[in-house]
């Protein structure tokens, strides 16, 4: 059996893409910085302690591997996290290259946008490249928003839409982006292992749906029951003043709120669909399917939301907006 190593193994798309490898046949090693927590709660796969930025760690994890997985990204970590972010891909590809069994390296990363992109949409596309100018050939798949319980960008909206009576639209929100469910995302990564490609290459992994960030407020909102919701247009508020209102009303920690508005100040569209098509997968869930598969999921994980946030979901979700 190949064996894999699995990067952000206890992260969102570590967790949800991990079941998916066993089923394909493949040895999963996890790498985590804390292996005790994560050996407890995923005894069925080998785990390495460590990070990536640190070349013992990584030749160690990487060792007799044949293929590896890159699901580590911070989101905002300090005033350097760009440089760090960089200097751990670098130190990756480089341990990656010094095993002999290594052909493939699988990044998840960010779709660039039109314009000149956000410090954390920049970091992404720096650490795809460091990647992919690896000896290592790899493979980056460029997602924008990913649909799905425990994403960070889905928690933004989903809070905004179930604890807005009338929505606050500042002019970012006319932005357009292509949102994935994490359902596509794990077909996306897994089917990158086996892909016919010579050499590195990066594709973009757009959802079927093109959306405006109000359109997506007003799905979600429709998911939960609420109707269409009301609304009112602030074309003077930026970005930065957004991320304050934004992190007030949603769980998201003050830097992801803020790295995940200013990047939505642009369009973050697929330069096209290709991937898909040459996966065999060309038909994508719908961004209201995958909605309504993130609230299931999350009804089934019980989760409670408490505090005078947890009232205000609870009577909008018996009232309505």
């Amino acid at each position: 059996m190949p064996r894999i190593l699995l990067t952000g193994a206890t992260g969102f798309v570590g967790r949800a893409v991990r079941p998916a490898l066993l089923r394909a046949g493949w040895q999963v090693r996890g790498l985590s910085r804390d292996v005790r927590r994560a050996r407890d709660r995923w005894p069925e796969i080998e785990w390495v302690q460590g990070d990536v930025g640190d070349p013992a760690v990584c030749a160690r994890a990487l060792a007799d591997c044949d293929a590896a997985l890159y699901l580590v990204h911070a989101i905002g970590e300090g005033a350097d996290f760009r440089r760090r972010e960089l200097a751990a891909a670098q130190t990756f590809a480089a341990a990656a290259a010094e095993v002999p069994s290594m052909r493939r390296i699988v990044y998840l990363g960010g779709v660039a946008p039109g314009d000149e992109p956000s410090e954390h949409l920049q970091s992404r596309l720096e650490v795809g490249e460091a990647l992919r100018a690896g000896p290592v050939p790899a493979i980056e798949l460029r997602a924008s928003m990913i649909v799905g319980h425990g994403s960070l960008s889905w928690l933004v909206v989903r809070d905004l839409a179930a604890r807005l009576p009338v929505m606050v639209l500042p002019r970012w929100l006319r932005s357009r982006t292509e949102p994935v469910a994490i359902d596509d995302v794990v077909v996306a990564l897994v089917q990158a292992l086996a892909l016919e490609q010579a050499g590195s290459a990066w594709f973009d992994i757009p959802g079927p749906d093109v959306l405006t960030g109000k359109q997506i407020l007003e799905e979600v909102a429709r998911a939960m029951g609420h109707g269409r919701p009301r609304s009112l247009d602030v074309p003077l508020l930026s970005p930065r003043l957004s991320s304050l209102w934004v992190r007030f009303v949603t769980r998201a920690e003050w830097s992801v709120a803020r790295n995940i508005v200013v990047g939505l100040t642009h369009d973050l569209l697929a330069r096209n669909d290709d991937y898909w098509r040459r996966i065999g997968h060309p038909v994508r869930l719908p961004f209201a399917e995958a909605a309504k598969r993130a609230l299931d999921a999350e009804a089934r994980e019980g989760v409670p939301v408490r505090g005078p946030w947890g009232v205000v979901e609870r009577v909008l979700a018996t009232h309505g907006s």
